[in-house]
C-alpha cells in the first residue's frame, strides 16, 4: 500500500478570469486526478474546464477505469458530453478544453493516465522527469518531425496552436492513453498541469525545486513564484494550474 498527498494550485496569471480547472477523486484503492484547460471566450472557457472535469470525476466514481484505454474511452464520452452542453447564442456555444486524466491505483502500485490536448502529467522518480505525456500540438508535431527542439516548443509564436482538444467531432478527436510500464515506487512524484506553467519551466526548474521541497505544498508555493518571475515581463500571461501527487510508504 502506497501513502499518497495531493495538492493543488490554479492561479489566473495576468488574464482577467481562470479558464483552467481541477479535482480529484479517490476510493479505498484508487485517486482519479483530472485537469482541464478551457477555451471558447466570454467566459466559455472556464465552464468548458469545469465540466470537463466534473463529467470525467462523475463517470469515473460510478465505474473506475482499469487501463488507459478504459481511461481514454471516459474521455471521449466526456467530449461528447462538452459538445452537447453547447448552447448557440450564449457563452457555452464554442466550448472546447484540454483534459489529462491520471488514475493511481494505490494497493496494485500502478498508474494508467489519458489525455487530449497542450496540458501535461509528469512521473518523477528519485527527483528527475521519468517521463512525461507528448502533447497533441502543432509544435510537438514539429518536435516529432525533427524540425524544432524541446526547448524551441517555449518559445514558438504558435506554441498554443493545437492539433487536438476536447469540443472537436469525436471523428477527428485525437486522444491518448497509456499504462505504467513499471510499478509506483514510494518515493515517486505526478504532476498535472497546464501549458501556463510548462511553458516558462523547464524540466532542470522543475527538478531542481521538487528536490528542494520538504512538501508539496512548499514545492507548489516554488513553482508559483518560478511562473511569475519567469513571465513578469508579459503581463497577460496565462492561467497557470497544477496538481501534484506525492507517494509514499504506508
Amino acid at each position: 500500500m502506497l501513502s499518497v498527498e495531493v495538492a493543488l494550485l490554479s492561479d489566473r496569471g495576468g488574464r482577467m478570469y481562470n479558464e483552467d480547472a481541477c479535482g480529484h477523486w479517490h476510493s479505498e484503492d484508487k485517486l482519479c486526478c483530472v485537469l482541464a484547460d478551457g477555451a471558447g471566450g466570454h467566459g466559455g472557457g472556464d465552464i468548458a474546464s469545469r465540466l470537463v472535469v466534473q463529467e470525467l470525476i462523475g463517470r469515473f466514481s460510478q465505474r473506475p477505469s482499469a487501463s488507459g484505454a478504459d481511461l481514454g474511452a471516459m474521455l471521449r464520452a466526456t467530449n461528447q458530453a462538452l459538445i452537447d452542453q453547447r448552447v448557440p447564442g450564449t457563452a457555452r456555444q464554442d466550448m472546447h478544453s484540454t483534459a489529462v486524466c491520471m488514475v493511481l491505483d494505490f494497493t496494485q502500485h500502478r498508474v494508467h493516465w489519458a489525455h487530449a490536448g497542450d496540458s501535461r502529467l509528469y512521473w518523477f522518480r528519485s527527483g528527475r522527469v521519468m517521463s512525461r505525456t507528448s502533447d497533441h500540438s502543432l509544435v510537438q508535431s514539429l518536435v516529432d518531425a525533427g524540425l524544432l527542439s524541446i526547448e524551441q516548443m517555449r518559445y514558438h509564436p504558435k506554441r498554443s496552436e493545437l492539433r487536438s482538444a476536447l469540443g472537436i467531432a469525436g471523428d477527428v478527436l485525437e486522444v491518448s492513453s497509456g499504462d505504467g510500464d513499471e510499478a509506483v515506487c514510494a518515493g515517486d512524484v505526478f504532476m498535472l498541469c497546464t501549458d501556463g506553467l510548462w511553458e516558462y519551466l523547464d524540466d532542470d526548474v522543475l527538478e531542481r525545486s521538487l528536490a528542494a521541497a520538504a512538501t508539496p505544498r512548499a514545492w507548489l508555493d516554488q513553482l508559483d513564484v518560478e511562473v511569475k518571475a519567469a513571465a513578469s515581463h508579459k503581463t497577460s500571461h496565462d492561467n497557470f494550474t497544477v496538481l501534484v501527487v506525492w507517494t509514499g510508504a504506508a
